[in-house]
């Protein structure tokens, strides 16, 4: 009778035993694995988005005619393709902590839960929204160069021939950035790259992973959203989080775009604009308000399957290394 209490005793203390954290470092490589897939299939969405930030207002008819127009001028690999491998790398850079940071801090809290006898997600919305700030903000910051380089190589295909600046790849690109017009200009755009990643970011993993719960809570998709092996559940999610995150970031995805491909004064070292502040006046001034959500349609129509297909591929290869998910 002893020896089956005692092994009762320590079969319930097997089982009670929080679960190790997964590492970071693992974390962040699955997230940019993910991110790379997702760049591939959405890529030319983000050309479109960022031709039609940095055109003049009514230069494209819309989303269409702005792909349409870049694929004649100068094809796909040139044109809809233009800066993939600087996409890539903004994946590795970015993208890695984006998620990797953000899956990590929620597993943590999860964990402390467990460790406190509490329900393993009974953790705020405001808490996972501040664990998305601080995963898109450190992320942003550490890949703005990529970004730089991505506008440019993006929108080189949309310039008169004689202005474009033909980058070979996002090495060579981030290479003359840095010498014709010095190191710190990789981070031009920086203050409105963070804002957005941090506005972004906290709408994308927190309403997520918010969203995702209560689906499963719901019963709508079966039992813990599990039908279908939970891709109705992901994609509710990550759909609804993308629209979100969209209407709170595009303002701030505009003005990043026009400072981060305005063309430099050799003479003078100065651009169009001032900083962040100026251009967002000028640009509302000229144009008015609704300048602030250029590029919404393509934005949304790319971060929506971005947004589906990374988070997806993160959550899945994350369940499929540990048996836990990743948002």
């Amino acid at each position: 009778m002893t020896s089956t209490t005692t092994t009762t005793t320590a079969a319930a203390t097997t089982t009670t035993k929080p679960d190790a954290a997964m590492p970071l470092a693992t974390r962040m490589v699955l997230a940019a694995v993910s991110g790379m897939g997702a760049a591939t299939v959405c890529h030319p969405l983000d050309v479109v988005r960022i031709a039609m930030q940095t055109s003049p207002a009514g230069h494209y008819k819309h989303t269409l005619d702005a792909a349409l127009s870049i694929q004649r001028s100068a094809g796909l690999q040139n044109g809809l393709y233009a800066g993939i491998s600087a996409a890539y790398l903004r994946q590795w850079l970015y993208g890695s902590c984006r998620i990797g940071i953000y899956s990590y801090l929620l597993e943590r809290a999860q964990l402390q839960n467990q460790q406190a006898g509490r329900d393993r997600n009974d953790i705020s919305l405001v808490t996972k929204l501040s664990m998305g700030c601080l995963s898109g903000g450190i992320g942003s910051f550490v890949g703005t160069p990529s970004e730089v380089a991505l506008v440019r190589m993006s929108a080189d295909s949309k310039a008169p021939p004689a202005e474009r600046r033909h980058y070979k790849n996002v090495v060579e690109c981030i290479q003359r950035i840095a010498r014709d017009e010095g190191v710190t200009k990789l981070w031009r755009g920086a203050t409105p790259t963070v804002i957005r990643a941090t506005l972004l970011s906290s709408c994308q993993m927190g309403v997520t992973s918010e969203a995702k719960l209560k689906i499963a809570q719901s019963g709508v998709f079966g039992t813990n959203g599990d039908m279908w092996g939970g891709y109705p559940k992901m994609f509710c999610a990550t759909l609804f989080s993308s629209f979100v995150a969209n209407i709170v970031a595009n303002p701030m995805d505009v003005v990043k775009s026009r400072l981060q491909n305005q063309t430099i004064n050799p003479a003078t070292g100065m651009g169009e604009y001032k900083g962040m502040v100026d251009c967002f006046v000028k640009s509302v001034r000229a144009e008015g308000p609704m300048v602030l959500y250029s590029g919404f349609t393509p934005a949304f129509i790319k971060l929506a399957p971005y947004s589906i297909i990374s988070l997806t591929l993160a959550d899945k290869l994350t369940r499929a290394l540990t048996g836990k998910d990743a948002l």
